[in-house]
């Protein structure tokens, strides 16, 4: 829009004319005067229209919140007594000689200018596109976008390139079930959403990108499970020529600055965080993601630790080893030849590193098992047969057989962290769309049936288990 000023901008053009794009966030009729307040992406600012401005008035008529205007007028400083120092353009107003009406607005379903949280969850999902106008939202929206950046400036800086890798993938038995996609082209066969880029940043260490981050979405088909999502975001990295003690050091200095440069009001417990076995963990605060808070009546408060040392293998119920992480993961040295053997698994020690902040587990990740043979050892003591191997990781041999450098690295659960940092109680706070507890998007219906024209060019007939 062409001469448009920020509503930030406003208090360096007082006694000008000036145009504002916004929206109407409260009307306020007092007789002959009316007032608004408008607001746009950087902030509000109080407007009036005075008696003599006929024209101004008889546009605003029927002017009621949430319409979408452009409004002209004179930025005028306010007299002493009216000055509002604690807000933002406190010390301003904005004199409308000028309406004109973008949009209009029906009456909202819900009040968007308090902070939300006496509105039921579902209502506020089901019209997202207004719940995510009030100010508590557009701060997490903004603070998410400002956090993601930072971590891509620091990264990049450090010789990390950000690779996209591939939404369609092949579904291999490695964590969580897969969200499965159809190939019309290959009926019969299907694409897996890829759970994490796990095989693909590990492959990017086989091709030679040394350093690899990329803020990505993964999508996994759990059971309802409290706070969780369908899909969500990780920051995940991989690093070539890396020890454990490398990972770390890099993704806690990049942790402190986030917090010391955007949360300055926040204090970290103890720098260096804390690093703690999984053994001591269990047997102190018998989880795995500790809370060490020395005051937990503090919000400002920020506990970051460590967790190292993890058992590789767990039994299952069945009576089999299972990973406790993933199966791609390394033994700590002195367990290197219990891998190849095959003896003593229970005892065997991974070189996995959690990192969790007051209670919750933000990150986690591993040095990899970088050479063919001792990850063909894992895949066995994990139960897959020679074929089973080939099938679903063959791709993984193949390329480790060419020459892999030794690599780690991590993945960060960046909705909880933002979580944490924005002082909500819930992912859905920080994610834009989010989906309910059961996977629903109560905004777009989804999930929902497609056309039996779309199922047939599929190749797919199927009955509804009752």
């Amino acid at each position: 829009m062409k001469n448009r000023i920020y509503i930030k901008d406003l208090s360096s053009h007082i006694d000008e004319e000036v145009t504002i794009a916004c929206f109407v966030d409260v009307r306020r009729d007092q007789g002959k005067l009316v007032f608004f307040d408008f607001r746009d992406m950087t902030g509000k600012v109080q407007g009036v229209i005075l008696p003599g401005s006929k024209d101004a008035h008889e546009v605003a008529t029927p002017v009621r919140t949430e319409w979408v205007l452009e409004v002209f007028g004179k930025v005028n400083k306010r007299p002493e007594r009216n000055v509002q120092a604690e807000k933002q353009n406190g010390d301003i107003e904005l004199e409308i000689l000028g309406i004109k009406i973008l949009n209009e607005a029906v009456t909202t379903p819900f009040d968007v200018s308090s902070d939300g949280r006496e509105i039921g969850e579902e209502n506020r999902m089901k019209y997202r596109f207004l719940d995510l106008r009030r100010d508590r939202m557009q701060k997490n929206i903004r603070m998410r976008h400002a956090v993601i950046k930072h971590v891509r400036d620091y990264l990049s800086n450090e010789g990390f390139i950000e690779v996209e890798t591939p939404i369609l993938t092949k579904s291999t038995p490695e964590g969580a079930r897969d969200f499965v996609v159809p190939s019309r082209v290959a009926q019969g066969k299907f694409y897996a959403l890829p759970q994490s880029p796990q095989q693909y940043k590990q492959l990017l260490m086989v091709a030679g990108v040394e350093k690899y981050f990329q803020v990505a979405r993964c999508m996994r088909d759990e059971d309802t499970r409290g706070d969780r999502q369908p899909e969500f975001t990780q920051l995940d990295m991989e690093l070539s020529f890396a020890e454990e003690n490398d990972v770390m050091a890099l993704n806690e200095a990049l942790l402190i600055e986030i917090v010391q440069k955007l949360y300055p009001e926040k204090k970290i417990q103890e720098i260096p965080f804390p690093r703690i076995s999984y053994k001591d963990s269990m047997e102190k605060y018998g989880t795995d993601r500790p809370d060490i808070r020395t005051d937990k009546t503090d919000p400002n408060l920020l506990a970051f630790c460590w967790v190292v040392d993890f058992p590789f293998f767990e039994k299952t119920d069945e009576g089999n080893w299972t990973f406790t992480h993933n199966p791609f993961s390394a033994p700590k040295p002195e367990f290197i030849e219990n891998i190849l053997e095959k003896n003593d698994i229970g005892n065997i020690l991974a070189t996995q590193y959690d990192i969790a902040l007051n209670g919750f587990e933000i990150g986690g990740g591993s040095i990899r098992n970088h050479k063919p043979e001792a990850l063909k050892k894992v895949l066995e003591i994990l139960g897959h047969s020679e074929e089973n191997i080939n099938e679903n990781f063959g791709h993984m041999l193949s390329a480790f057989s060419y020459g892999a450098p030794p690599h780690g690295g991590i993945a960060w659960g960046l909705d909880r962290l933002l979580m944490l940092l924005q002082g909500e109680d819930s992912i859905r706070e920080v994610i834009a769309f989010p989906k309910t507890g059961e996977g629903r998007d109560l905004m777009m219906d989804a999930p929902s049936v497609i056309e039996d024209k779309q199922l047939r060019e599929l190749g797919i007939n199927f009955k509804v288990q009752k």
